[in-house]
């Protein structure tokens, strides 16, 4: 039995290795990557610029790694000003990039990182292991604890050599640290950042990416020039602008007058409209996946408390036509909120549109003439979205108001636990299901409203278990019973729909499987 027990442990590890780091077998092919792309890049200085017309508007916490909140969004801007010991890149979901390789020892507990030499950050300083250990000591964003909780020790053995030691194996260290579930393997410069203090770099962020911090006026508008000393690949562009344009109409009008050249979320018939248009390119990427928290259901005196209200609200909302509608049926319906392109996802039906079931269930529960459900928060980007399940909501009796904030505005509001009724939620940050399951069913979650003894007893049983069978068996049990319970109402895994203008030649989009926004930075341009 010991024997079979070590067999296993060593597989799951070695499985851990090759499937999540897609990287190993290909390391020697990236360790000449710079002089290789250095030579296939354009002669010359990099020219021009190029502009987003942003559906947000900026906020400077997302130019700072250390405040990531399990959502996609900075990493907008973290692919411009930004390197990581470890990324998604166009050949894989943990590609070596300021690490070049990275071993784990046999008994689980220790993970090293060879560091790229001879690379420098944007105001000249050297990068080194020190750089490493500061980045992952200031790292407060999502699962900042949990990672904490888990690693002993960062210990620089060289300047270019850096060992993260855990109290105990950990098959989820490389998810949570190597991919952008977090930010903690982004890296900024110690010596600069003690020096302006951690609050105000996000106001001043020195990086290691392919463009430096030009200016950024508040909200509206973030430029960036391309940092010819960028360690992959001479930078194409000159410049990018990165400019907030909330309005889709008139976000849509600048691509047709080439005042942008690339933006977001044109849903419904302003999408319809780019069809028809051959000057514009729809260029829709499978996002994140979105979903509603009950977030009175704890409260005995809500009607939420009931999980026949919380299944009836589940079957009021017909998912298929608000996406035809919305998202011209780009997305993917989605019975629970793990993509099934991660590691431990549990497929799951969609609830089946029934509004006569919906309306019994309410009956049942003693609402036969439904109730009043209070706000719906959700992101303005989504508002429209949102309108469609609060009439389908409204028309089985349960009453809701859409209450659209600004997105910043929206990730604070949840984070700091201050929206109530309903709220839509949605994450498009990489990882597996025990990432997303930390992040948003945990009861210690950075955005969880959860509140379930079983689910965290599960989840932390899946921590430290490395036979992956009982691991998979774990995360799957967390899945079901959320499902079952009807404590969310999953909607789908997003079809986000882009748009170019007639000057791109690379938009940057889809370059990267799974990462929703242009990246990397580096690749874009327009048409000669």
């Amino acid at each position: 039995m010991a024997s079979e027990v070590h067999v296993q442990s060593v597989w799951s590890r070695r499985r851990v290795l090759q499937s999540t780091l897609s990287g190993v077998a290909g390391l020697a092919a990236w360790q000449g990557w710079p002089s290789r792309h250095r030579a296939m890049a354009q002669k010359g200085e990099p020219t021009g610029q190029m502009t987003w017309a942003m559906h947000v508007t900026i906020a400077p916490t997302w130019f700072d790694p250390a405040e990531t909140p399990g959502l996609i969004t900075p990493f907008m801007f973290l692919y411009a000003l930004h390197d990581a010991l470890v990324k998604p890149m166009p050949d894989g979901q943990m590609s070596p990039c300021l690490a070049t390789k990275w071993t784990e020892s046999e008994d689980g507990l220790r993970y090293d990182f060879e560091l790229r030499q001879g690379v420098k950050f944007h105001n000249g300083d050297a990068f080194s292991a020190e750089d490493v250990k500061f980045s992952f000591q200031r790292y407060k964003g999502t699962s900042a604890a949990e990672l904490k909780k888990q690693v002993k020790a960062v210990e620089i053995i060289t300047p270019h050599h850096v060992r993260f030691v855990l109290h105990e194996p950990w098959p989820d260290f490389l998810t949570f640290y190597a991919t952008p579930a977090t930010g903690a393997g982004w890296i900024v410069p110690k010596n600069y950042t003690e020096k302006i203090s951690n609050d105000e770099f996000k106001n001043a962020p020195v990086g290691l990416g392919p463009y430096r911090f030009v200016n950024y006026k508040p909200g509206l508008e973030l430029e960036v020039e391309a940092f010819t000393g960028f360690w992959r690949k001479m930078p194409a562009m000159k410049r990018l602008v990165f400019r907030s344009v909330p309005e889709p109409t008139t976000r849509l009008a600048m691509l047709k007058q080439q005042e942008a050249d690339v933006t977001y979320a044109i849903y419904s018939t302003l999408a319809e409209e780019v069809q028809r248009d051959k000057t514009l390119k729809l260029e829709p990427t499978l996002a994140g996946t979105e979903w509603a928290n009950f977030l009175d259901m704890y409260d005995p005196k809500s009607p939420w408390h009931d999980k026949r209200v919380r299944l009836a609200a589940n079957h009021a909302v017909n998912r298929q036509a608000i996406n035809e509608s919305e998202t011209l049926g780009h997305s993917k319906l989605m019975g629970g909120i793990v993509p099934l392109t991660y590691d431990f996802a549990l497929p799951l039906e969609p609830y089946a549109y029934d509004p006569n079931k919906a309306k019994a269930l309410l009956k049942e529960a003693g609402h036969p003439n439904g109730f009043d459900a209070g706000e719906y928060t959700c992101d303005a980007v989504y508002a429209s979205v949102i309108e469609g399940v609060v009439n389908d909501l409204g028309a089985v009796g349960i009453r809701a108001k859409v209450q659209p904030l600004e997105r910043a505005a929206m990730q604070a509001a949840l984070r700091d636990k201050k929206v109530k009724n309903l709220t839509r939620v949605g994450s498009g940050a990489p990882g597996n299901a025990a990432t997303r399951i930390e992040a948003f069913m945990h009861s210690k979650g950075a955005q969880s409203y959860l509140k379930d003894p079983e689910i965290d007893q599960w989840f932390a049983q899946q921590s430290r278990e490395r036979d992956r069978t009982k691991r998979e068996q774990l995360l799957h049990k967390i899945q079901q019973k959320v499902y079952d319970d009807a404590l969310l109402l999953p909607m789908w895994q997003l079809g986000f729909l882009c748009v170019t203008g007639p000057r791109v030649a690379v938009s940057g989009l889809g370059l990267i499987p799974g990462h929703i926004y242009s990246a990397p930075y580096e690749d874009v341009r327009l048409k000669a």
